[in-house]
């Protein structure tokens, strides 16, 4: 063995660190601790944990009263969260934030009708939480064959909307077949890639290390998931050997090799490959004729005099940290450094310019001690004791890594619009900045861009360049995506009848479009008022409330007929409830015709006094009695329901005289008269024309804008049938046709 190369990314991933951490902040915090099983697959870290009082149980039931317990890494369902609360134990959450994405996921997206497939080890914890905070049936497969056999058994599930996620530590290569496999065998799935970013790229590294290497060497715990994982990437390419500890590389034969690489799984303690590395270092030294080589990774020296620098470089640089403040002087903040990480027990200092990128931020004044702030390692001095920290650098490494991982997974992320620039928008997120094209940072193209700054928007990432690290989103993908969710969830719950309070959009000439909540309805314009109108825009304006009600639907092509005005309010239900046939009543002239009067009887209503109802002796005309705008008491002689006609009476009021006989004569001679239209029913030309109000076929709307059931009824236009018949008129000399009647 003449040279020995070490993964970049072996040792503790983001989760399992954050696991471990919050372990032993547990059992410095609590009097009574246990863990929910091993809170990592490390024997020394559990003897460890052990040593200062955190005790391992198996299951809830276990919990004694007031203990805390640690949730491993691999999480749990919500089922054991509640048994733990019952049990009187409390909860130190460590599951890793990419375990609890997935149980979000499948909480979010399954239900009794939604099945989930997991690609995973059924037996794995992790895989076990998951399946708990699904909500419906769950299948768990490890391979292309074990899924063939699923949907062999359970061929519905081909019919079904289906979600698949994978285990954060499965294997890249079998779930990119599996993937394959899945889109071939449904054609309503929702695949999530859920592998663990870290996973990923440290499988990626393993298999190029196997390939350049004679033999690797995989530290990790034999019953870690990740590790085996790793194992059997290498194995593909060299010789591969899997080792808990040192100790165990007594054992394996290096000799033969001349390059040997070195990986670690997620649950190794960077302590434990630090010894490793010790152990083959001195096995290097005793060797004669070494040759060493710069490689990109950290490659061991033959010199074992060099080895802790070269560790230190590789385990210290760029790396994260969770440290405690212990105070804030003028100049600095002083940090404790875990005990148990490989520079525990050293001073950590982090300067003010290296606190945070905001001119504005103040850590005497958002700090104080015991905090636990993230940290990146920049520089280790020996002489002094001291460790020089960064805060800021590990809050853009950190969301660097999310905004890596929200293009992976398909994430809504969270910023402000810092800045409008040429071409678009910034968008400020966790410390890095995201670039926007105008295209696709409103709903619509074109719209005005000023209105977003300084506003929080939600946004995904489409692009990503890591060498320049820099990324592009959209917030039009997520605001397209909401309308779309509100859309469907808005045509799943509507119904007839129901009442909305919406805006107006638009006007037409032949009726107003109402945004009732992200979906367009259409008032026609006979639905707006119950007397005529001649244009919404005597009702409506763009940018009013209204409230409409739902008058009918077609759900086939997305369409919505509304009602703008109410039944109470119709002018016919007010006179049948408060006028009978027989009252007598104040009304107002509002035309004359040839052959008699049209008074008001409420708004809405005129009701014709005929000109032989007029008075109680013989009149040639009607304006010889009355003008336009007198006051009159007058008789309700007849109600029309069906014909919407009111007969009127001036003369059944007064008293009788001689001429009256002559009257009754003449109102004998011609019955018809009283079934002359009402006012209502024949208004100047001017004031209704047919035309204006029924859209003629080139004005009415395409099918999508007006539904053909919303076209103004023919009671509701003054239709030609509408007009007296000429047998209802009365005689030629004594009633002119309509269209010689005066104008209002």
């Amino acid at each position: 063995m003449r040279k020995v190369i070490l993964a970049d990314t072996a040792g503790f991933c983001f989760g399992v660190d954050r696991a471990v951490n919050m372990a032993y902040r547990a059992a410095e915090e609590n009097e009574k601790c246990c863990s929910l099983g091993p809170v990592i697959h490390n024997s020394d870290v559990t003897a460890d944990l052990a040593e200062k009082g955190v005790r391992m149980i198996s299951d809830p039931s276990e919990v004694k009263e007031g203990e805390c317990v640690i949730i491993r890494a691999h999480g749990v369902s919500p089922e054991v969260y509640e048994k733990i609360v019952s049990a009187g134990g409390t909860v130190c959450d460590a599951t890793c934030p990419f375990v609890k994405k997935i149980h979000e996921i499948v909480s979010d997206e399954s239900s009794p009708d939604v099945p989930v497939l997991i690609a995973g080890d059924a037996n794995h914890p992790e895989v076990i939480g998951i399946r708990g905070s699904c909500k419906g049936e769950t299948f768990v497969f490890s391979s292309e064959k074990e899924l063939d056999e699923i949907f062999a058994s359970h061929p519905e599930l081909c019919k079904k909307r289906i979600i698949a996620v994978s285990q954060t530590t499965f294997s890249e290569k079998e779930w990119k077949k599996d993937k394959e496999k899945l889109n071939f065998y449904c054609t309503n799935i929702k695949i999530f890639d859920t592998i663990c970013s870290a996973t990923r790229k440290r499988q990626e590294e393993a298999y190029e290390l196997s390939k350049k290497c004679d033999a690797v060497i995989v530290l990790g715990g034999r019953h870690s998931s990740n590790t085996v994982k790793l194992f059997n990437v290498c194995r593909e390419n060299c010789d591969t050997f899997l080792a808990e500890r040192a100790e165990e590389l007594k054992n394996i034969d290096l000799s033969a090799y001349a390059e040997v690489g070195v990986t670690a799984g997620a649950s190794t303690p960077s302590v434990i490959i630090k010894e490793v590395l010790s152990a083959m270092s001195e096995n290097i030294k005793e060797t004669e004729n070494i040759q060493v080589e710069e490689v990109p990774s950290a490659t061991m020296p033959a010199d074992s005099e060099n080895l802790d620098a070269l560790l230190d470089e590789a385990l210290v640089d760029d790396s994260v940290v969770k440290c405690t403040v212990e105070r804030v002087t003028a100049t600095e903040i002083q940090v404790d450094i875990p005990k148990n990480h490989i520079l525990g027990g050293l001073t950590g200092l982090v300067p003010f310019d290296e606190y945070s990128n905001d001119i504005n931020a103040d850590p005497a004044k958002e700090l104080k001690a015991g905090d636990v702030i993230n940290l990146v390692i920049m520089k280790k001095n020996d002489a002094e004791g001291t460790v020089l920290l960064s805060k800021k650098r590990a809050d853009a490494q950190k969301s660097w890594v999310d905004i890596i991982d929200a293009k992976e997974d398909g994430r809504i992320l969270e910023g402000t619009v810092s800045e409008i620039i040429k071409g678009g928008v910034l968008v400020a997120t966790n410390g890095s900045m995201v670039f926007i094209p105008a295209s696709l940072a409103t709903e619509h193209r074109g719209e005005d861009l000023e209105s977003l700054l300084k506003k929080t928007v939600q946004f995904r990432i489409i692009d990503v360049d890591p060498r320049r690290k820099r990324a592009v989103g959209s917030i039009r993908s997520v605001l397209g995506e909401k309308k779309k969710a509100a859309e469907e969830a808005f045509w799943a719950n509507i119904a007839e009848g129901q009442t909305f309070t919406g805006t107006v959009k638009s006007l037409t000439n032949y009726g107003a479009f109402v945004d009732i909540g992200g979906v367009d309805g259409m008032v026609h314009i006979s639905e707006m008022s119950w007397r005529r109108i001649k244009h919404p825009s005597e009702i409506f304006t763009v940018g009013q409330e209204v409230e409409v009600f739902v008058k009918s639907l077609d759900r086939e092509n997305k369409k919505i007929s509304l009602g703008y005005r109410k039944d109470e309010d119709n002018p016919w239900a007010i006179l049948k409830k408060n006028y009978a046939e027989g009252s007598v009543i104040e009304a107002e002239i509002v035309g004359l015709t040839t052959f008699g009067a049209f008074a008001r009887v409420i708004p809405g209503i005129d009701g014709l006094i005929h000109i032989s109802q007029i008075a109680d002796r013989r009149i040639n005309k009607p304006e010889d009695e009355h003008s336009i705008g007198d006051k009159v008491t007058c008789k309700i002689t007849g109600i029309d329901y069906d014909k919407r006609r009111v007969s009127l009476s001036i003369r059944a009021l007064l008293p009788p005289s001689e001429e009256s006989d002559d009257a009754e004569e003449e109102a004998a001679e011609a019955p018809e008269a009283e079934e002359a239209p009402a006012a209502e029913e024949a208004p100047a030309a001017e004031e209704a024309p047919a035309a204006e109000e029924a859209p003629a076929a080139e004005e009415a709307p395409a099918a999508e804008e007006a539904p053909a059931e919303e076209a103004p009824a023919a009671e509701e236009a003054p239709a030609a049938e509408e007009a007296p018949a000429d047998e209802e008129a009365p005689a030629a000399e004594e009633a002119p046709a309509a269209e010689e009647t005066p104008a209002e």
